[in-house]
């Protein structure tokens, strides 16, 4: 496994974020430069990223805001005003690994820290959507299937998926 720190990120790590989320996911999913903008700007507590300790590269992010909704509706990707800062959800936009770093323990450790962040912030659950190939991977961390969702982001199909905290 790789040396890396998690952080908290900064201003400075935009273009990197864009670009790793530009590799991460096809263009109809992917979220934009300036979305990631504005989510830095609206919620920098719940926006993650790892670094390689060998050369402080960026290699990986985690990203979500905080709501009360019970799941992920398709306007919380796009429109930061959905953010709730004292809501009861934290919810996960996207893990983000670039390929030379997979399969060698970034993402979970990526996720862990969201997850002791949700915790330490008095979060009820931990939410996210995934397709169905990674359902497996996110129950390895204690979230349950709760089903297809209703979200169409980027036209493909999601499952919501839940942690209770």
């Amino acid at each position: 496994m790789p040396a890396v720190i998690i952080r908290k990120v900064k201003p400075e790590d935009l273009d990197r974020v864009a670009e790793i989320e530009s590799i991460c996911f096809p263009a109809a999913e992917a979220a934009s430069r300036n979305s990631f903008q504005a989510r830095i700007a609206a919620f920098p507590d719940y926006f993650l990223v790892a670094e390689d300790k060998t050369n402080a590269k960026l290699i990986g992010f985690i990203n979500g805001c905080v709501t009360n909704s019970p799941v992920i509706y398709d306007e919380l990707f796009y429109d930061t005003s959905h953010h709730i800062p004292d809501g009861q959800n934290l919810t996960v936009f996207g893990l983000d690994v670039i390929s030379e770093y997979r399969r060698q323990g970034v993402a979970a450790q990526l996720m862990k820290h969201f997850i002791q962040l949700g915790k330490k912030s008095n979060r009820k659950n931990v939410l996210l959507t995934c397709k169905e190939e990674l359902v497996h991977y996110y129950e390895s961390f204690g979230y349950v299937n709760q089903g297809r969702s209703q979200s169409n982001h980027g036209g493909a199909i999601w499952y919501d998926m839940i942690l209770a905290l």
